[in-house]
Order: C-alpha cells, then structure tokens, then sequence
C-alpha cells in the first residue's frame, strides 16, 4: 500500500483541508505529522491516520527572548522529522503550511520525497513562503496568490464533504428571528466574543444568536435566544441553521461559508497581532460580493449591528452573487497533483 505523510498545525484551519484531502486516500496509509496542539486533539477521532508528534517552533511576533531560541528548536524538529519521515519512507508528503510544517518539509526535501503544500490565504505565510523554497509545487486557494510564483497553481480551498451535510433541526427556538451563527475561530477571538456578551439583551431582540465562542474564551451564559459553544465537532449543523455569520475571516471558514451560500459580516484579526492575511481575505470577500467587512479598530456593536441587518436585507442578493462561482473541485485537483508527483 502507499502511503502518505500529512502536516501542518496550530490551528483548525491548517487541519480542516487536509481531513478533506483525506476522503480521497482511500488507498494510502496514512500519517500525520503535528504537534501537541489543537491538530493532536482533532485527529484523535480518525483511527484511519497514525499520529506523529514533534517538537514545534513558532515565531512570535513581537520582540521576545524566545525568537531567539528559534533556530535551536528548528534544528531539533527536523531531527525529529527526519527519523519519523524515514520510518514511514513515504511515497509523498502533503503540507498545509503553519509553523508545525516546516521542519517536516525541510526533512522530506533533504530525503528526497515529494512535496506537495497548500497557502490558504490571499498572501502567503512565513510559513509557507519558506516551505516553497522546498516543495514540488504550492497549491493555493487564491487565483491571484498562484500567479506571482511559477511553483504556485490555483486549487481552491480543500473541503469536507460533511460540511454540506449539516442537520439545521440541531437548534431550534420557538419564534421566527433569523438566525446568527458567531464564529471566534478554532481558539476563540475575544474580541468577538466580548461584543456578543456585552449586547445579548438587543441582538437577541432581532437575532437566534449561536455563539461558537473558541475553548479560550468560553464563559457559561444561559440567555433567552442564545446558544453558547466552546466548539463544534459537527460544525455543519450550526452552518445549515444559520441565515447570516459573524466571523473573523480565516481562508478555511470563509471558504466553506461561500461554498454553502452563507452571507458574512467579517471583523478580520487585527494588524497588530497578525501580518494581516485576515483583512486581505475579507477585503477580497467584499469586493466579490460575499460579505460585509468591518475591520477591528473601527468595529462598535452599532455598526455591527447596521451591518448585519444590512445584511439580512440583501440576503438573496448576497446568495444569488454567491452562486455565480465556479464549484469548488480542489480536492480533486489537489489529489491529482499527488498521484502527478508521489515516488
């Protein structure tokens, strides 16, 4: 049998694509490679992927005595990649980028395997920009991030099939608002959160609000009209309940909100704790018609509010714009690009 090593972490949104990527390796054995972070705790359902874990290193974005420890740690990680990845021998390995990936690819390019990675975002990440010195070719969920590198072809974002699968009876409250789903991301966005736990008596007035609020940042509210979640394995129900989503503006969410026709307000992860990824992603999204976007500094529950009922207003033009897009077939591209470049 084949096999393939899979990597990437930090986030739910580094490992999301590769679950979808996965429901087309029926005839690989599969391993990942990740850390001791959200990624271990996800692939902990799926008894199909042998889990391998390694030492990680982030870099921090602020001036901190442990960005120097950096290059040490990295030298450990690819230790450790190498032994695993020479384990395993794979036919190939496939990363999703984050910090988590990049000793694994280092390792994978030095024992000669094929790489195949994903960018999510409009821009490409630390990340991933020093993973594309290593890999075969860089598949990106952006049109316009493809065309600035030769190694770069334009895939889409991977996505779950369960996604389309939801079951919208999960919640029901007895009187007819819209429904709201707030998404704070896999870790949870206080700033998002604190907005909703500071006006439920009015949004509840106009909204069934469904509050995913990230395990970071949950607090215990019961509140008429409100549902409060510190995380959803099954994701998609919440998805088919909800009219309209509040969310940050991770490629991974806002992917599988225009797959599934759903209209956005986006509050994009602020410059100054980001490279600014999220604010591209949203600005995107509002140029093509699929969302409102606010961005942090300028974001009060008024305007929030304005933006959602606006929103609500413009829902079927909204959906409408959205179905105009070409169907999502990167998992079938991405697939074809393994079975192009495996050993």
């Amino acid at each position: 049998m084949k096999k393939i090593v899979l990597t990437g972490g930090g986030t739910a949104g580094h490992v999301y694509p590769a679950l979808a990527l996965i429901e087309k390796l029926k005839d690989y054995e599969i391993h990942f490679i990740g850390s001791n972070g959200m990624e271990k705790d996800i692939l902990k359902k799926y008894p199909n992927i042998t889990y391998h874990k390694i030492s990680a290193v982030k870099l921090e974005r602020k001036l901190t005595f442990k960005n120097f420890l950096i290059p040490f740690k990295l030298i450990s990680s690819i230790k450790q990649s190498k032994k695993i990845l020479k384990e395993i021998n794979p036919n190939i390995v496939f990363s999703k980028g984050g910090f988590v990936a990049v000793p694994v690819a280092i390792s994978a390019h030095k024992l000669k395997l094929p790489i195949i990675s994903h960018e999510s975002d409009l821009s490409m990440g630390l990340a991933n920009k020093i993973i594309l010195r290593y890999c075969n070719v860089m598949c990106t969920s952006f049109e316009k991030t493809a065309s600035k590198n030769k190694k770069c072809i334009f895939t889409g974002q991977p996505i779950r099939r369960k996604i389309f699968k939801g079951n919208k009876n999960i919640v029901n409250f007895n009187n007819n608002n819209p429904y709201l789903l707030v998404l704070g991301g896999s870790l949870g966005a206080k700033f998002l959160n604190d907005l909703i736990y500071d006006n439920l008596d009015d949004l509840t007035k106009i909204f069934n609000v469904i509050h995913i609020c990230g395990k970071n940042n949950y607090q215990k509210i019961v509140h008429e009209n409100y549902l409060c979640l510190p995380y959803a394995d099954n994701i998609e129900d919440y998805y088919a309940r909800s009219d309209l989503v509040l969310a940050r503006a991770g490629s991974g969410v806002i992917n599988e909100l225009l797959a599934l026709n759903k209209p956005m307000l986006l509050i994009p992860l602020s410059k100054k704790c980001s490279r600014g990824d999220q604010i591209e992603n949203a600005k995107l999204f509002e140029e093509l018609g699929y969302a409102k976007m606010l961005e942090e500094e300028n974001a009060n529950y008024i305007k929030v509010k304005e933006n959602l009922q606006n929103l609500l207003k413009n829902k079927e033009k909204i959906i409408k714009n959205m179905k105009k897009t070409a169907k999502n077939n990167a998992n079938d591209i991405i697939f074809n690009s393994i079975l192009k470049y495996e050993k």
